[in-house]
């Protein structure tokens, strides 16, 4: 008899790889604090980590794809434009990340752009992309605070307590005085 195989849970998936993309985000954000290096081969973990989040997601994008002008809801249409936008402009500021490369590319003997349009394309489109993010943790904060209480708080916070467990663990009682 062979034992059952567990799927794995998408919602948790889609949970870890969204926090690692968020961390990601957050710390590819601040090149300052980071440096160079790390926000160059950060950001390009990034995409490799969008490309999963979308393929996780690509029912969802065929489905609302086909149904954007016959059948979808509000919501979901107006999801939809917000992450279309959002990939264009990470796509945006990937290219133009790598096109500015001074730490990543160079390693591999590719000769990158130092001065022009980039750097001010590259500027403008990673300060979008902070309002289109937050946009999108916005639309989905719902579903970020339900999952996270699912897979992240509940397993920490204790068991109820068995009923054995609870007679051992009631306070004394107290004295009553006359």
């Amino acid at each position: 008899m062979q034992p059952t195989r567990t799927k794995p849970n998408r919602n948790k998936i889609n949970l870890v790889i969204d926090l690692a993309i968020f961390v990601a985000f957050l710390i590819a954000m601040s090149p300052h604090f980071s440096g160079i290096a790390v926000h160059e081969w950060l950001s390009i973990a990034f995409g490799a980590a969008i490309i999963a989040h979308l393929l996780l997601h690509w029912e969802w994008i065929v489905g609302i794809t086909r149904s954007f002008f016959k059948k979808a809801r509000w919501s979901a249409r107006s999801n939809y434009v917000l992450n279309v936008l959002l990939f264009i402009d990470i796509t945006i500021v990937i290219f133009t990340g790598l096109m500015i490369s001074e730490d990543a590319l160079p390693l591999f003997g590719i000769q990158t752009i130092r001065g022009g349009i980039w750097h001010g394309l590259h500027s403008f489109s990673a300060d979008l992309s902070l309002v289109l993010v937050g946009l999108h943790i916005a639309l989905h904060w719902e579903w970020i605070v339900k999952m996270f209480k699912r897979f992240v708080l509940t397993p920490l916070l204790p068991r109820r307590l068995s009923p054995q467990m609870q007679l051992t663990a009631q306070p004394p009682d107290k004295k009553v005085q006359p």
